[in-house]
């Protein structure tokens, strides 16, 4: 099983349940890990992997649309990345919100999800 990765993606977005979210923005990193079964030994050709810029330009057009919660934002960049990549067996997604609007709090809120498919 091979696992293409995109790892501490940053990005400014307007997701957020809050007013002030939906102005001002965030700033907000994913991760992605996409797992599937090689289809050949070696791989030597895009057509026999998944594509990573096409993987980024997927998480940047989803970022680029306001969302309330960081749950739909991940859950849709799981379905985006198995419906342009069907051979996808495995995906994680991590949204991290930089600095979320919390009262005195420090630190920082990430969203994951987590599927597995059938082969």
């Amino acid at each position: 099983m091979l696992t293409i990765s995109l790892h501490h993606l940053k990005f400014h977005a307007f997701h957020g349940l809050y007013e002030e979210e939906k102005k001002t923005g965030n700033d907000f990193e994913v991760n992605l890990d996409v797992s599937f079964n090689e289809t050949a030994d070696p791989v030597t050709h895009l057509s026999q992997t998944v594509n990573y810029a096409v993987l980024y330009q997927l998480i940047k057009d989803r970022m680029n649309i306001p969302e309330p919660l960081l749950e739909t934002v991940a859950m849709d960049i799981a379905q985006q990345s198995k419906a342009h990549f069907p051979f996808i067996l495995e995906i994680n997604v991590s949204v991290r919100k930089v600095n979320p609007p919390i009262f005195n709090f420090q630190g920082q809120t990430v969203v994951s999800f987590h599927k597995k498919y059938n082969e």
